[in-house]
């Protein structure tokens, strides 16, 4: 019988005693929503963060400081890049 056909899964998996195997990355407990906003003012691009009572996204070009603020509701879009200025 060939060695092939004994082999019961995949032939790159390498498993040493005394390793341990890599745990997965933890989740980031704080991480803020946010939205690129490609600012056409100033031809530059930046985040803005939802703001605390978490009714809009709001923030400013990080150049001139036009301000920008998307509001969330129902209807919305789930793109996740805009342009502003």
């Amino acid at each position: 019988m060939p060695i092939y056909s004994l082999m019961t899964g995949p032939d790159f998996i390498v498993d040493i005693d005394g390793l341990r195997k890599p745990e997965p990355a933890p989740a980031v407990p704080n991480a803020r929503p946010w939205l690129a906003v490609h600012w056409r003012c100033c031809h530059v691009y930046n985040r803005i963060y939802r703001n605390r009572d978490g009714s809009a996204y709001e923030g400013r070009c990080p150049s001139c400081g036009r301000p920008v603020r998307a509001t969330i509701g129902a209807g919305g879009t789930d793109k996740r890049f805009f342009e502003a200025g």
